[in-house]
């Protein structure tokens, strides 16, 4: 397929950026503002599907490290496959097939767990697109599925009632299949360039043809799709991305205005300025309140984005604390699923994921909606900061909570989301006790939410106490609801008419 002249398509991205009513530059740029029901939406799913779940083995990196000697997936395609000259990574592209996939039965799972939006990879490292586009064979259109499964699935997400979004994961593949030419591999034959090339060293950056392709492959899915969330993974902080993100930012902004929707464009590290986007932190976290609204993005399996056999699945009890800890400092939780390349699920995820959206069910009052409070966490297990922090299971105990909080016209809410349930039967908040000083309103009712049973309860000088029933004791945590009493406005005194 040739995109060797693409002047007329930048000709095409000139004039949207020149029309505005965003320019490509940082000033104004950081004119953005991150739409409300982002900030209210608070869960999203995010999709790591692929040619890479043909061979299921290690992670969604296995065609660059099966073409890196002494690597594990080295070895093991070597023993399954055979040499790469004679069955290389695209040799996979005809079993992914995805016969069973049911973009609707996707779309009510995620609706079940509570997602508020959807974000399916559209192209990852290795190149393939997992949608239908003109400036590439090797789509899931033309091959392998043989149709275009992102687009279906963004059908049924806007169906469900839910955001529908998009990932781009081009930049890497500047590099990603460098590993082929350093040996006899089918990355060396010039039949299959445009699939696994440009497989440059990771050393140089990234040349005209490639940036512009780069450019042009997203705005081809923006147009295409009109994707409500926009979002990168790592390397286009390269330096020499910088002008075409300030013109991609600008180009999706202004298709954006032209279609009166509102959208989120997301990237990590220090890619785009701040305020011109919202920030991710890959399987990451905050300790503190943050002023703008932020991300993680995480996965479902501690040791992969992509399905493999041996998974290392998080509980539910871990996400509904990543959760709460996200949205406690003011940011969002995506939450990647690991899809087959026969279009199901594993069993496992399908039930960690429904079990948490029948927590989001009884207290997702505590998250939906709500805002960060004076402070954000209580207790002994502080979440450490920076990005890969979920490594390995942490237990939570009863003394540690999490923040939220509520104003609309029944009045002020707080929320405090316990993240383990006390073998006592009774929570203490201790930051909503009197003598702490974080809390001076008076409180005028309690509620334990998901309970219909008056909740009883005491507030001391310590702690604000709370007596539990068994209600959705199956549930991990609990989530308790204050309404503050009105404050009265004090009288003016009038000096002048004494």
């Amino acid at each position: 397929m040739d995109v060797s002249d693409s002047s007329e398509a930048l000709a095409h991205v000139a004039a949207i950026v020149a029309r505005g009513p965003y320019a490509a530059d940082w000033d104004s740029l950081t004119a953005y503002e991150a739409p409300l029901w982002y900030q209210d939406a608070k869960f999203g799913i995010f999709l790591h599907w692929g040619v890479f779940t043909v061979p299921a083995y290690g992670s969604e990196w296995y065609p660059r490290n099966a073409y890196r000697r002494g690597t594990p997936e080295f070895d093991h395609h070597v023993a399954t496959y055979g040499p790469h000259r004679e069955f290389g990574y695209k040799d996979f592209i005809p079993d992914l097939r995805m016969e069973s996939y049911d973009p609707q039965a996707w779309a009510s799972l995620f609706r079940e767990a509570g997602a508020q939006f959807v974000v399916p990879v559209a192209e990852h490292h290795d190149g393939f697109a997992m949608y239908h586009s003109d400036r590439t064979r090797w789509a899931a259109s033309k091959v392998g599925p043989q149709r275009d499964v992102l687009g279906d699935l963004a059908e049924a997400t806007r169906r469900a009632g839910m955001v529908a979004g998009v990932s781009s994961h081009r930049a890497e593949h500047w590099f990603f299949l460098n590993g082929g030419t350093r040996f006899d591999s089918d990355v060396l034959d010039p039949a299959y360039q445009d699939f696994y090339g440009p497989a440059q060293r990771e050393e140089t950056a990234p040349n005209e043809a490639f940036l512009q392709d780069w450019l042009l492959r997203t705005v081809e899915i923006i147009d295409r799709y009109r994707p409500q969330v926009l979002w990168f993974d790592w390397w286009i902080e390269t330096p020499a991305f910088e002008p075409y993100l300030r013109t991609l930012a600008a180009y999706y902004y202004n298709r954006a205005a032209e279609w009166g929707v509102q959208v989120v464009l997301q990237y990590k590290w220090e890619a785009f300025a701040r305020g011109s986007a919202v920030r991710d932190i890959e399987r990451g976290a905050m300790t503190h309140i943050q002023d703008d609204v932020w991300q993680n993005d995480t996965s479902i399996s501690r040791n992969s984005w992509s399905w493999h056999p041996e998974q290392d699945y998080k509980s539910c009890a871990a996400l509904v604390a990543e959760l709460a800890d996200c949205v406690a400092k003011n940011g969002a939780l995506l939450l990647n699923m690991c899809p087959k390349a026969d279009g199901t699920f594993d069993p496992r995820e399908v039930e960690i994921v429904r079990e948490l959206g029948r927590w989001l069910g009884v207290y997702g009052q505590a998250i939906y909606g709500t805002r960060p409070w004076l402070v954000p966490v209580e207790g002994p297990t502080r979440a450490v900061e920076g990005s890969f922090v979920d490594d390995a299971p942490v237990e939570y105990t009863d003394a540690d909570i999490r923040f939220t909080r509520r104003i609309d016209k029944m009045g002020e809410h707080l929320y405090a989301i316990v993240l383990a349930r006390p073998a006592s039967g009774t929570v203490r908040i201790r930051s909503w006790g009197t003598h702490l000083g974080l809390l001076l309103d008076d409180i005028e009712t309690v509620e334990v939410l998901g309970d219909p049973a008056p909740a009883v309860w005491r507030r001391t000088p310590e702690a604000l106490e709370v007596d539990l029933t068994d209600a959705h004791a199956d549930l991990p945590g609990v989530a308790i609801r204050v309404l503050l009493a009105s404050r009265v406005t004090p009288r003016r005194h009038d000096f002048i008419h004494e």
